[in-house]
């Protein structure tokens, strides 16, 4: 246990699996105390068996949440000991039918008593306990079936590695990342296009000069991410050449260069913040709808590649 304490929540997994070893060999131990020869991993299945006279493997594998090959597996196992037996249905050979032998129905009689004791014993053990270990248990359950540990952790880890990226107003020293973030996502899906070429060789000219800004986005002080918004008219703005380099996706980048551009076209005064895309780029898409970008009907676009328009009202 000093480990345990040592090393903190981290260790969940391993200390769980030390505390089911635990009771799975204290387990197989009660059997032979009540002299059924049965395996602990079989009781499930089991315990089905004895509340109808016969049950289908499938039946079986939903009423216990185990999967069909794992049942299937156990009562081979139940089968060869001759605790159960099994029969296919006449009129659907995919289905095998289980029910228990004489040895099996005897046995079930002699669990009765133990499952009575167990009861009793584990009541026992809770009124000694401060925290009930079954209530908990079942809230656990409920909380990873909304939001699993595996995606649980991973927000953990993108919440924390976004706090170190630095949103940053452009410089002339970032003009060949911002033209290189653009560059290799649009000929990874597309081509480059003419106003591709005029706004990320001449960025001050085409963009900054016009009365629009351009973040870039450091990982680390490194850039991985730009983004811009680019004056339509004195209220409406453009966002425009967002990128994330993919070796730093999964860090929110999107999210917060898309924010900081938000912020900074109410700053100016616009009401109206427009964009083009493409459909194939779901995760854009989403980011964009996560934004509070909806979907319109423009102008015609001067993009050979864009397919949709979205605009979010400020």
């Amino acid at each position: 246990m000093d480990f345990y304490n040592k090393v903190g929540k981290k260790a969940i997994g391993s200390r769980l699996r030390g505390l089911s070893d635990t009771i799975t060999y204290d387990a197989a131990k009660l059997y032979e105390l009540y002299g059924v020869d049965i395996q602990p991993r079989w009781w499930p299945v089991f315990y089905i068996l004895t509340e109808s006279e016969e049950n289908s493997i499938t039946a079986i594998a939903n009423e216990i949440g185990q999967t069909h090959a794992s049942v299937s597996q156990i009562v081979r196992e139940m089968v060869k000991n001759g605790f159960v037996t099994e029969r296919r249905n006449k009129n659907d050979q995919r289905k095998n039918f289980v029910s228990l032998t004489e040895k099996g129905r005897n046995a079930a009689m002699k669990l009765e008593k133990q499952h009575e004791d167990v009861s009793t014993a584990i009541d026992r053990m809770f009124s000694e306990s401060q925290y009930d270990l079954w209530k908990a248990i079942e809230e656990w359950e409920y909380l990873l079936e909304q939001k699993s540990l595996l995606r649980r952790v991973a927000e953990e880890k993108k919440r924390r590695e976004s706090g170190n990226v630095s949103i940053v107003d452009y410089k002339p020293e970032y003009r060949r990342a911002f033209k290189e973030l653009n560059e290799e996502w649009i000929t990874q899906y597309f081509k480059m296009e003419e106003s591709d070429h005029k706004a990320l060789d001449h960025p001050e000219e085409y963009i900054l000069n016009k009365g629009g800004h351009i973040y870039i986005a450091l990982y680390e002080g490194e850039p991985v991410g730009a983004c811009a918004i680019i004056k339509m008219t004195d209220k409406k703005y453009e966002l425009a050449k967002m990128a994330v380099s993919p070796k730093a996706q999964g860090k929110s980048i999107g999210t917060l260069l898309g924010q900081a551009c938000i912020d900074k076209a109410r700053e100016l005064g616009a009401d109206t913040l427009f964009l083009e895309s493409n459909t194939i780029l779901k995760p854009a898409i989403s980011l964009y709808r996560k934004l509070g970008f909806e979907k319109i009907t423009g102008p015609p676009s001067p993009y050979e590649r864009s397919n949709i328009q979205m605009e979010l009202k400020l």
